[in-house]
């Protein structure tokens, strides 16, 4: 069953096309993946979606409801989490909770089952004013505003941009135990690592869908055998490895470099060219790949 479906939304501020004919489909209860770094049109994506812009072209449904000829009833039926935090930072955390509750007529004790995992978590700064409260809490209350009238889609614009790992970790944990009770959750985020948690992933560049599937699927269908170079001087070592003959593609990978060969050619001669360039405790070692990988390749196939 679809929840979210979309067809070739366009929109332009100007003369820059922020979305560029996109078209896809959610299931419900999916957990579904926008991933693509600052600029690329995940943010007009979601207000569109979310009734806050108009397209300039194409159409959406969620849950079977027009966004357009029936915002109204859209905002009733959605959560939406901005990637600014946009709760009222005078308000304490009660305050918030209980304001949002009150806008959709609910209460915080008819759905508190659905933000108890997550509000455990900041209840013992229930009285603190919401913007004295770290990176990490501020989302976490943030989701529970939005999560608090009971939503049947969710739609999470960068979470956890800003914010430390470990609360990156618990805020993913949550999302997963949501999934569990049928919520379908659209979300973006500018961190690839975060991609594999998700049941399908779209990759998104310049207003483009480059491709939409599973994190697996993304994954095994990289074309070539990838390497991870290392050696004791870095200065220096990634111009080199594209100055090389052998070398088909190279960027950086946090401490590392990634690289992709021509089929002819083995670590070893990759070895030998690098000792020749004066470096040392030279290691190559054939890795498998990751989703970044596979986007940065996309990228660069856009680019040829």
């Amino acid at each position: 069953m679809t929840s979210v479906s979309v067809t070739g939304f366009c929109k332009s501020y100007n003369s820059i096309k922020a979305l560029d004919d996109v078209s896809f489909n959610v299931g419900k209860g999916e957990l579904f993946g926008i991933i693509g770094p600052d600029g690329a049109g995940k943010t007009t994506l979601f207000r569109l979606l979310t009734t806050l812009l108009l397209p300039d072209s194409g159409s959406a449904m969620v849950e079977g409801i027009d966004v357009v000829k029936d915002y109204s009833a859209i905002r009733r039926i959605i959560g939406y989490m901005p990637g600014k935090f946009s709760l009222y930072q005078d308000l304490t955390v009660e305050e918030n909770l209980n304001f949002f509750a009150t806008v959709f007529n609910t209460t915080v004790k008819e759905n508190y089952y659905l933000i108890e995992d997550i509000y455990k978590h900041i209840e013992p700064f229930r009285k603190r004013r919401a913007g004295k409260l770290s990176g990490g809490m501020k989302q976490k209350l943030a989701l529970s505003c939005a999560l608090i009238h009971k939503p049947e889609v969710l739609f999470l614009d960068e979470p956890t941009t800003g914010v430390d790992p470990v609360s990156r970790k618990e805020f993913w944990e949550m999302l997963l135990k949501l999934r569990k009770q049928g919520i379908t959750i659209i979300v973006s985020t500018p961190y690839m690592d975060e991609a594999k948690l998700c049941d399908r992933i779209a990759l998104m560049q310049n207003g483009k869908f480059l491709r939409i599937d599973t994190p697996d699927n993304i994954t095994v269908s990289y074309p070539y055998r990838l390497w991870s170079v290392m050696c004791t001087d870095m200065h220096g070592l990634l111009a080199d490895l594209r100055l090389c003959g052998h070398v088909r593609s190279s960027f950086s990978f946090g401490a590392c470099y990634h690289v992709t060969m021509y089929a002819e050619v083995s670590a070893d001669m990759l070895r030998e060219y690098l000792v020749k360039k004066g470096y040392t405790d030279v290691q190559i070692i054939e890795i498998s790949p990751t989703v970044e990988d596979c986007f940065m390749l996309m990228l660069r196939e856009e680019q040829v």
